[in-house]
């Protein structure tokens, strides 16, 4: 999984191999923070991500400047990524 633009841009994180959800690809994001940047200021935005899978999505808009993002995943093997990833990220 990679995040691709912003504060966090380029930054990788290996996805275990046994997880039923793979990342959205790269391609998939780039167009849809394509469209979004055209109607949303990012500092002033909260968002949800629901079925969060890999939390892909939801540090792609903290790396752009979301406010708050709230993650929302039933499994709990990807819930504990999505924590760890999110440590590994805070300052």
């Amino acid at each position: 999984m990679r995040i691709i633009r912003g504060i966090y841009g380029r930054r990788r994180f290996q996805v275990p191999s046994t997880f039923a959800a793979r990342p959205t690809t790269d391609f998939a994001k780039e167009n849809l923070f394509n469209v979004l940047e055209n109607i949303v200021t990012w500092d002033d935005t909260q968002a949800l991500d629901l079925f969060s899978g890999t939390g892909s999505i939801a540090f792609e808009l903290l790396s752009r400047g979301c406010s708050r993002v709230t993650a929302v995943e039933s499994d709990r093997t990807h819930t504990a990524f999505i924590a760890d990833v999110a440590r590994r990220l805070a300052p």
